[in-house]
């Protein structure tokens, strides 16, 4: 499809947005960042029908402001009604939005709880839809690493991931954003599996870091206990799988 679309990124300014934003203009789309420091808020419902004016695809990679449970699915909630309201009433055409792989086999996560709402809210929509559930970035486990540790010891969940390089999160996302809408949900994650434990050793020996890992089969992740088909895309799932490898990140990243 090579006629020029035009395109609002949610969330644009963030991680995933920059780069899909990009990833769009030198594909020759007009496209427009949408985030509240730029007016447009799906929370409050502000600048939306503006920004969606003439638009045919509207990709949703904003990220909730407050983490905690209540405040995640008021965000979640609220901000998807808004948004898929404003999109019917323009006539978006496509709708794509990013989720997380795995977000319904953890109901004790109030973060995946929220995304999953948000996902059925897609789904009820009268809007054209796909879903990309992707896996942990490679760029998380920095902040997997803070948020596990004590001392000098990081304690981590040996839960198997399938993490994958927000560079081909956005290519995923890019390709599905100027394709036709599935109306259903595609799962994207890394080219190969890793214990949650290793992810976080492998990135501790790359930079130097002192700080030693230790296995806790208890350990939370997203407020819940994991195993190993909690964070990995299911049989039968046929995730699209991202090209980058998890040490060839670590190589380019720590250089």
């Amino acid at each position: 499809m090579n006629n020029k679309m035009k395109i609002v990124v949610i969330g644009g300014t963030g991680l995933i947005g920059t780069k899909l934003v990009n990833n769009l203009r030198q594909r020759g789309h007009e496209v427009v960042a949408a985030s509240p420091s730029s007016g447009v808020n799906a929370f409050t419902g502000q600048g939306l029908a503006e920004v969606l004016t003439g638009v045919q695809v509207a990709v949703d990679v904003a990220n909730a402001p407050q983490w905690d449970d209540k405040a995640v699915l008021e965000f979640f909630e609220t901000a998807g009604r808004n948004l898929l309201a404003a999109e019917a009433a323009a006539g978006v055409r496509h709708h794509v939005a990013l989720s997380i792989v795995g977000a319904d086999r953890l109901p004790a996560s109030g973060y995946l709880r929220a995304k999953v709402a948000q996902e059925n809210l897609i789904k009820a929509s009268k809007v054209p839809f796909t879903i990309v559930r992707s896996t942990q970035f490679f760029e998380f486990v920095k902040g997997i690493a803070q948020s596990a540790t004590e001392g000098q010891t990081v304690r981590l969940s040996p839960g198997m991931m399938q993490p994958i390089a927000a560079d081909d999160v956005a290519a995923a996302l890019t390709d599905v954003a100027v394709a036709e809408p599935v109306n259903r949900t595609i799962e994207i994650a890394g080219p190969e599996p890793i214990r949650m434990d290793e992810f976080v050793r492998r990135f501790l020996s790359a930079t130097g870091d002192a700080r030693k890992v230790t296995v806790d089969v208890h350990a939370f992740y997203f407020g819940t206990e994991l195993n190993d088909q909690s964070l990995v895309p299911g049989p039968g799932d046929n995730p699209r799988l991202g090209p980058t490898h998890y040490d060839d990140w670590l190589k380019r990243s720590t250089a």
